[in-house]
């Protein structure tokens, strides 16, 4: 209140306001999940009533006990951790190799390279010469097919690029004394220095295969190859349409809508997780890596 009291009438309305409007932002941005999180704990019945609008309504956990019974859920869990795993290592071994070589001054063509680079932030191929491209390279419908055609990422290398180019020359001058190459240089370097830049590229990649669908869907025909989120799309658009297999998920303890939410809940665990031991080093590297000196 004593600093408030060294504040204008204008400075602490404006201040009011943007307390008001933070508010509102972060209720707009938490409804959702507390929604899921409440709906998966419904009973089927509020669920298909529409009751359930901030608590859970007929607390009950079967629905997760209907999910986590399901042996194609823990496929494609199990598929969605290799699509993620694999997928940000493997884009991490192409972008920091990439980043640094985009950041040295003696690069040939280093200009036409870097603009290479941002040109394909704006242009792609399309749609379908992207996927004849991966059937003529065999790589429909494979699990190293999902790893390698989203390796790389030009946002991401640019990141890193720009926070390459922030390290001081000195770093690089005293190990080039000592003999080193340019591996060593990237290796015992840079990368030791770029900790809060790679993290904060790993970060996105993770999320972005954690949340892998429209291509997984469009590659994949193998059921036992296919992540979570399209298996979350079959539980719901597909499987709805089956008598049977509908008449098994309509009873008083759970529905599809309270599956469905179950299904989602888990599929976020673990970037909930993952996320607060990467947060400390995400402001800082996308402030550095997203501003070039």
């Amino acid at each position: 209140m004593a600093k408030m009291n060294l504040y204008s009438r204008g400075d602490k309305a404006f201040v009011i306001l943007n307390m008001v409007l933070i508010g509102m932002f972060t209720i707009s941005a938490l409804y959702p999940f507390i929604y899921i999180a409440s709906l998966s704990m419904s009973s089927g019945f509020e669920a298909r009533a529409g009751n359930v609008l901030l608590t859970p309504v007929g607390f009950t956990l079967e629905a997760y006990s209907r999910v986590l019974s399901e042996p194609m859920f823990w496929i494609s869990y199990k598929n969605t951790f290799i699509y993620t795993i694999g997928g940000t290592l493997m884009s991490l071994a192409f972008i920091i190799p990439g980043a640094y070589a985009l950041s040295r001054p003696q690069l040939y063509g280093r200009r036409f390279w870097n603009l290479m680079v941002a040109f394909t932030m704006w242009f792609h191929a399309g749609m379908i010469p992207f996927f004849l491209n991966m059937r003529d390279l065999n790589l429909l419908d494979s699990y190293f097919g999902i790893i390698i055609g989203f390796a790389v990422s030009g946002f991401n290398i640019i990141l890193l690029r720009n926070f390459f180019e922030g390290i001081p020359q000195s770093f690089e001058e005293a190990a080039r004394m000592d003999g080193a190459n340019e591996f060593q240089v990237l290796w015992k370097v840079y990368m030791p220095l770029s900790k809060p830049a790679i993290a904060t590229v790993a970060l996105f990649c993770i999320v972005s295969r954690w949340n892998g669908f429209f291509w997984a869907m469009i590659l994949l025909q193998d059921e036992g190859k296919i992540p979570l989120q399209v298996y979350l799309r079959h539980v719901i658009m597909e499987l709805s349409d089956d008598e049977e297999f509908a008449s098994t998920l309509i009873n008083a303890a759970y529905s599809f809508e309270t599956v469905s939410a179950a299904i989602i809940v888990c599929s976020i665990i673990p970037i909930l997780l993952i996320y607060p031991f990467l947060q400390k080093y995400f402001n800082k590297g996308i402030l550095l890596g997203g501003v070039k000196e």
